[in-house]
């Protein structure tokens, strides 16, 4: 089921074109990651999608319908930059922003609580946000956008600012989400952190759709037709495609008819000792720079 879906979705500002044509779909209980360099038309998309911008051309669905302001409530944004007032106390902002999602007060003042404590921020409930370190403001942010238990959430560069251990923690509430069967958006340039939660992906380049689909099979997809073999035995004595790395680590080039499987099977029947055999997937940083650094 589409939560979140686009068809032909364009947008012009002046002569430049921010989004054009692009078609997509955020399924129900996934993390998508909307990847792209700066500049590539994400944030338009994401807003497009919740209603803060209106497309040119092209339709956007949300819950299955237009975007309303019922729907909307199901929803919860992290824009990339600070969106907090600075001079109010933590605890009071949250519970603010609670009751703009149409919790009552007392609720919104509960959930802050909860969530400040879960994000580890309880002793910093009084003071003024304008005291916290960029990360911690961060971590604010986050815990008033998860405060309402969205069914969606929208998260533009939500590791900005954040040391390790915090990544991690927030790493560990996308997943609880995915568990819990809610869905997310995740915008990122991290793309560890996208091969580490992801289940689909959209690459944007320009304002057009370049890659969109399983992480998986992106990464087979662009992957050369190479294998990791482990083993003593000499491979280019035994004439085969291969280049040695290290002492007992070869990269193969696999035949075009070969499978990864197939030709372990064919080593080991031709008696090499393999140690160990991996195939050559594609990272997500690699395919990143190769398409949009000009790759083609």
């Amino acid at each position: 089921m589409g939560v979140l879906a686009y068809q032909g979705v364009s947008k012009r500002f002046g002569q430049h074109t921010a989004l054009d044509g692009v078609s997509l779909e955020v399924q129900e209980g996934e993390v998508f990651g909307l990847l792209g360099p700066n500049g590539a038309g994400k944030t338009t998309l994401i807003r497009i999608g919740l209603d803060i911008l209106r497309a040119d051309a092209g339709d956007v669905s949300l819950f299955g319908a237009k975007p309303t302001p019922p729907t909307l409530d199901r929803t919860a944004y992290l824009p990339e930059e600070r969106g907090v007032y600075r001079r109010a106390r933590v605890r009071e902002l949250l519970a603010y922003l609670g009751q703009l999602k149409g919790m009552s007060r007392a609720a919104a003042r509960d959930a802050g609580e909860r969530w400040l404590e879960r994000v580890g921020l309880g002793h910093v409930a009084e003071q003024r946000v304008e005291s916290l370190s960029k990360g911690m403001t961060q971590k604010v942010q986050i815990a008033a956008c998860l405060m309402s238990d969205p069914e969606l959430c929208v998260l533009d560069e939500p590791f900005s600012g954040l040391d390790p251990v915090n990544v991690a923690l927030v790493t560990e509430l996308i997943e609880e989400r995915r568990k819990g069967g809610q869905t997310t958006v995740l915008s990122t340039h991290m793309m560890h952190q996208v091969e580490a939660l992801c289940d689909r992906v959209a690459l944007i380049h320009r304002g057009e759709l370049l890659v969109y689909g399983r992480l998986d099979e992106i990464r087979q997809r662009y992957s050369p037709h190479e294998v990791m073999v482990w083993t003593a035995m000499d491979l280019v004595a035994m004439g085969l495609c291969a280049t040695q790395r290290k002492a007992g680590c070869w990269r193969v080039e696999l035949p075009s008819s070969a499978t990864p499987a197939g030709y372990l099977n064919e080593l080991v029947r031709n008696g090499v000792p393999v140690d160990r055999y991996e195939p050559l997937i594609a990272r997500m940083d690699e395919i990143f720079v190769h398409l949009v650094g000009g790759g083609g």
